[in-house]
């Protein structure tokens, strides 16, 4: 069991039967009264958001959530297809679920699945993906400090901010939560 002060972002909880994904949390400090803990959190089912606010003492479920290390295939527009690389089970997400991690997904590329009750409920990226940059501007001879950014397209479709020295064909390394670079692969 949770108290309100265990939670943080990203954190599986379950309430009224539905598992939940924590996506902000703020806390205040009540003097003597204890603490109120508010969050946003996200089904993991239905994808709806919902505020809740939990005081002092309460005690929260966590979700029993299991993951699994999934390849991704393709997609079709509505549904993204996943196998699994051991056992060859195939899995489908619509593409609701898949949200903007469609921005990050390469053939062939590992991901992790969430399953509540069997059922796969949500798409887990790892934290950083590296993807080849498919167009950019050429730099201006000189100006090549990384403190200049410009445009770069990568292979999925994604615009990013990168520094001037990044030319098209390099291999970079993406935040997948802040869309940010973080280096050339060597």
């Amino acid at each position: 069991m949770y108290g309100p002060t265990d939670l943080k972002k990203n954190t599986l909880i379950t309430l009224d039967g539905q598992p939940y994904k924590v996506v902000e949390y703020s806390q205040k400090v009540m003097g003597r009264g204890g603490s109120i803990v508010n969050v946003k959190v996200k089904n993991l089912v239905t994808g709806a958001l919902l505020p809740k606010t939990f005081k002092g003492q309460e005690k929260i479920e966590p979700a029993e959530v299991t993951n699994k290390t999934v390849q991704y295939l393709y997609n079709d527009g509505d549904k993204f297809y996943f196998m699994d690389p051991t056992s060859f089970e195939q899995y489908e997400l619509a593409a609701e679920m898949v949200g903007d991690a469609k921005d990050f997904l390469k053939e062939g590329n590992e991901v992790d699945i969430q399953f509540y009750n069997e059922a796969a409920i949500n798409l887990v990226l790892p934290k950083n993906v590296w993807l080849e940059v498919t167009y950019t501007e050429t730099a201006v001879k000189g100006d090549t400090s990384t403190a200049v950014q410009k445009d770069a397209r990568l292979e999925t479709g994604v615009e990013i901010r990168v520094p001037a020295f990044i030319k098209t064909g390099d291999v970079v390394s993406v935040d997948t939560e802040t869309y940010a670079y973080r280096e050339r692969q060597k």
